[in-house]
Order: C-alpha cells, then structure tokens, then sequence
C-alpha cells in the first residue's frame, strides 16, 4: 500500500465509527454515478483530475457519496466516499436506533469505492471496494492483462483470497454494478465474513461487561490462583498467598475466568493441581529432559486442561478431547504488515503443531473465528523459541483470554483479559513480536460467578 495511503486511513481512524451495516446484497448500486465520473476523474490525466473540486453526489436512493481526489506521492486516489451511518440493534436497556447519516465521509463507509492511478502516467493499479464500514475488511482487483484482473479478499490484513484471476478487462470494473462484479467469483471467497450478523453476539455482549464487573477487585501477584476452597494460594506450592499482597497471575486469572462460568453450573471450582498436568501431544525425547528444569509447557498444559474442563462441563464430556476445543483452523495463506510505514504482504503458515499461529495474523484469525463461531471465546498460551539461556526450548511463558466479537453497532471488537486486567489486542499483539500463540475453545455463558 501506499505512503499516502496509510496516513490517510491512520488519519480517518481517528473518528468514531459507528455504523450499522446491511447484508452485502443490500448495498446500493452506485455504477451510474461511476458512469457518468469514467471519463473525466477515472480516465482524465492525473493533473486534471487534481484540480477537479470535490463534489457530493447523490444516488437513487437519496444516499450520498463524496467524490474526491487525494494527492499522493507516486500515485493518485480518487474516492468514492459513502456517507457513514449511525445505528445499533436494541442492547439492553438501549433501545435500537436506526440507521441515520452522519454527514462524514471517511472513505470506507460500507460501499465507498477508490481507485488507485500512477500520477505521471495516469495508468489504473487498484480498485477497492468496501463491504462493510471497516477499513481493514474489503475486496480489491489490480490490473492483469488486456482479459483478465485480480483480485484479493481481505479482512483485518489477512487474505480470504489472493490473486484470484477474474475474466474480465480491469476497466470494465470502473462502471460493473457490484453484485455483477461478485457473481464473477461466486463461490471462490467466503462471502458471509462480510456481512455478520450482530444479534448473535448478545450472550458475548453479556459475558464481557459481567467480567469487567468482577475484575475491579482482583490484583497480580506472582505466581498467584484462587484454589477450590476460595483461597489465595501460590501455583507452585499451593501455600496460603501473603495476605498483604494476595492477586492472581496470568494463569491464576485464567482459572479465576473458567471458574466464574463453570461454578454457576458446576457449584464448585476447579483444583488446581490437575491443571499442571501434562496434556495432549508436545514435546520430544529432547525436551522431556527439561521439563522439571524449565517447565516449558506450562502455559499450554495450563489452558488445555482448562479448555477441557470447560467443554466437558457445558458441552458434553465428548467435547473435551484436545480434537474438539483446540484451535486449527487455517482460513488465510498471506498476511499484510506494516514495515517502515508501507504494507508488504508475507506468507502465513497457519497453525503449527505446538506454536499455534504467528502473532501477525493474530487479529484476522479472531475476525473469522468470530464470524465463524459467534459463541465462543479463546484462551491463549503464549510461546516463544528464542530463549536467554540454553538450550532453546519453545516456552509457554504467558496466557491470556481473548473475546472477538462485534458490537450492538456491528464494528468488530477483541476484548483481552490478562493478569488480573483488560488490556487491548493492539498491546497485547506489540508485546509479542516473533512469538506464537496456541488457541483453545472455551464457550460463551451469560452466567458468571467465580
């Protein structure tokens, strides 16, 4: 992506964005205003099309659309901004509110449309097209040959779709209505990540502000849990904690979290101990020699036993195999990062047994399984192979709790629960450059008492 492109979205994001989405299929056709624009800001030399005035248009339906030219560097954008919408579903005592404009035009309101032009030669090299009022969620087609363009499908800089070929002239896209454009891949890029429904998400809704509620209290402390009885007692030992300076660390807070939706089915908490227990494939004949020592996999071990107390319990006791709960999906192949304030795309393996999944696609990982699994929410082990004494062990240092989910106003959210605390996936994911998360399904309950 371009310079001018970054520092246009950093600087649109910082306005608030609440903007209730419609099903993809609802979006209004704008291809007779992109008809009447082709030929002067689509065609026109990149000069001219500078000093064209921005102008508010207005489609059938009344919705209007800001049309501009932004002047970058290298290349050229010409925008075709939708007016942003506020509105939200019924949450709570809150009653909903329809869909209402806002008078902003940030330049990826669901449906805007850009174009991309090199400035000293004016020819096309992107065209992006915003299925929902998200920045970072969008499909996108880049010149091929003289038949043929390309076209990526991106949520959260990872790519559902990479270089899939579409046959038809790259141009011929400038005045395609849009859902002519998606009945040329129908069925190559999973669609439905663009349009989720927030209803789904009310019981997360719930589950996250009962956290919160509970969470003012608590306090670290290392090595820190709260055993079966309601004590504060120290992980390794299992001695009372120092009353001065009882808390909960990582790993006590994530038993703290399970137990708070297991004891209102259950009426007890979990014992700690079974929880250091080994679990599930990991390691080798190398590492087994440095278990006792280093105790590398004491965050995973931790959050499988979890998990399969969790699902054991509120699914069935077939669910608590590390099969059912454990994290595997492998949705995208690419992911897009930042380097020196440009995007370079890198190849993303996906999970791999033991490490999990690579930071960097973090956040497209927890959008699709959001999408995918509205009912869930995921503990993670943290681990990293670059230890500062030998040999290098991957060690399972951390764990947290991660919600994704989207809000009453369909902008999507991850909420992080860690140590006694919330934090953000933005902390949370600049803590941790290089390491490796391993992800474990925990089910979504309304009811917490822990």
């Amino acid at each position: 992506m371009p310079k001018f492109l970054i520092i246009l979205f950093i600087f649109v994001n910082i306005l608030p964005v609440y903007g209730l989405d419609l099903p993809v299929s609802q979006i209004t056709d704008d291809s007779i205003l992109r008809s009447r624009l082709r030929d002067s800001w689509f065609i026109d030399t990149p000069r001219r099309v500078l000093s064209f005035r921005t102008t508010i248009e207005s489609l059938e339906t009344g919705e209007r659309v800001e049309v501009r030219a932004v002047d970058g560097r290298n290349e050229i954008m010409i925008l075709l901004s939708r007016e942003m919408t506020s509105g939200r579903i019924e949450e709570g005592d809150n009653p909903a509110l329809e869909r209402r404009p806002t008078g902003r035009f940030p330049g990826y309101a669901q449906g805007s449309w850009m174009l991309t032009r090199n400035k000293s030669t004016g020819a096309p090299s992107l065209i992006r097209i915003f299925l929902r009022s998200d920045q970072s969620t969008y499909i996108q087609f880049r010149p091929y040959d003289t038949d043929k363009c390309r076209m990526d499908a991106v949520v959260h800089n990872g790519y559902l779709a990479r270089s899939l070929p579409v046959a038809v002239p790259f141009e011929r896209l400038y005045t395609m209505q849009l859902n002519d454009i998606l009945s040329l891949v129908e069925g190559k890029f999973p669609l439905h990540y663009y349009e989720p429904d927030p209803v789904v998400y009310r019981d997360t809704r719930t589950f996250i502000s009962q956290v919160r509620r509970s969470i003012a209290p608590l306090r670290f402390a290392d090595d820190g849990a709260i055993d079966e009885n309601g004590n504060y007692v120290l992980i390794k030992t299992l001695q009372p904690q120092n009353p001065a300076g009882q808390g909960l660390n990582c790993s006590g807070f994530t038993k703290w979290l399970i137990d708070g939706i297991l004891r209102p089915v259950t009426g007890r908490r979990l014992t700690i101990e079974p929880l250091r227990a080994p679990f599930g494939q990991r390691g080798s004949s190398f590492t087994a020699n440095w278990e006792e020592r280093r105790d590398p996999f004491f965050g995973l071990d931790w959050i499988r036993n979890l998990a399969a107390e969790a699902n054991g319990t509120l699914r069935s006791p077939g669910y608590s195999v590390l099969e059912e709960f454990e994290v595997n999906n492998d949705v995208f192949a690419y992911v897009r990062v930042s380097e020196n304030r440009t995007f370079v795309d890198r190849s993303y393996p996906g999970f791999l047994r033991e490490a999990g999944y690579g930071v960097e696609g973090l956040r497209p990982l927890l959008y699709t399984l959001a999408v995918d699994d509205p009912f869930s929410f995921y503990l993670a082990a943290v681990s990293n192979d670059r230890d500062s004494q030998p040999p290098n062990l991957r060690q399972y240092f951390h764990v947290a709790a991660l919600v994704p989910y989207f809000d009453e106003y369909g902008t999507f959210r991850i909420t992080v629960f860690e140590s006694a605390e919330e934090t953000s996936i933005n902390n949370f994911v600049a803590r941790y450059p290089g390491h490796y998360v391993n992800l474990v399904r925990i089910p979504v309950r309304t009811a917490f008492d822990p």
